[in-house]
């Protein structure tokens, strides 16, 4: 598929899931500044199959090269991220995958017997970002079971494939100076932030400061009937300068695990 083809795919699928980032596009383009994106972030499993070097071979086809890695304990996630070679303007893709060994039998039970009903030659497909959920309807009290050892892996098995969330280049807003009048912004037209360790995660002595709504809530269908669930969710960046003049590229792990409890339930109240 051709990089902008696949990139507005990407997106496509993302809005349906999530109509706010669609919204709050709009909302900033009818303030006159052009809305680029810093990042997207996409989530899987540990297992071969599908881990961070399955889904990011799209991606360095297309000409990105992986530039970081990162480590949450609490979570039990490792991510990598990775840049376009040629582009700097091309956004960051980020890529994370629960570290399924070191939860209890059961979850790794269940995500293999998940992962073994789909057909591996389907699993090779090189747009497999792009599949969505390829198991069957899935039962709300496997989620809920899931959910009660990591939201991440229940967000993964009522999702599957596609964009966790993609996020918005704050420093190439214009008339926004900084993170804290985005933040404003939303919040007057009835966002709510992730207040998780903070509305701004980082700080300029990081080079990086992050913030994001809560994920929207949407109707999910399960074998026990419709539930509402979270989805996916719109984060926004600022980045610093480092010494040598040139924006910091990278990511701060304290900050993207506090990013990332935008899709828990519990922040939503439920």
């Amino acid at each position: 598929m051709d990089t902008t083809l696949f990139f507005e795919e990407l997106w496509k699928q993302y809005t349906l899931k999530t109509p706010s980032a669609k919204r709050i596009k709009s909302l900033l383009e009818k303030e006159g500044t052009s809305v680029y994106n810093d990042h997207i972030a996409i989530r899987t499993f540990d297992d071969y199959r599908i881990n961070i070097e399955v889904l990011a071979k799209p991606f360095i086809k297309m000409g990105f090269k992986e530039m970081g890695e990162y480590h949450f304990e609490a979570k039990k996630l490792y991510a990598k991220h990775y840049e376009h070679k040629t582009n700097p303007d091309a956004p960051k893709i980020f890529i994370s995958q629960l570290l399924t060994h070191k939860f209890s039998i059961e979850l790794q039970e269940t995500i293999k017997e998940i992962l073994d009903s789909v057909d591996i030659s389907v699993l090779q497909q090189e747009d497999l970002i792009l599949k969505g959920r390829l198991w069957d309807t899935p039962s709300y009290k496997t989620y809920q079971t899931l959910q009660s050892e990591s939201e991440y892996a229940a967000w993964m098995y009522a999702h599957g494939f596609c964009s966790n969330h993609f996020t918005i280049d704050v420093n190439k807003l214009e008339g926004f100076e900084d993170l804290s009048g985005v933040n404003e912004f939303l919040k007057s037209n009835d966002f709510t932030l992730n207040s998780s360790g903070g509305e701004i995660k980082g700080s300029p002595s990081q080079l990086l400061e992050q913030s994001s709504i809560l994920a929207d809530i949407i109707p999910m269908n399960f074998l026990e009937g419709t539930k509402e669930i979270t989805s996916c969710y719109y984060e926004f960046a600022y980045r610093y300068k480092k010494e040598n003049d040139q924006l910091f590229t990278g990511f701060i792990a304290n900050s993207a695990d506090k990013i990332f409890e935008s899709t828990d339930m519990k922040l939503q109240g439920r």
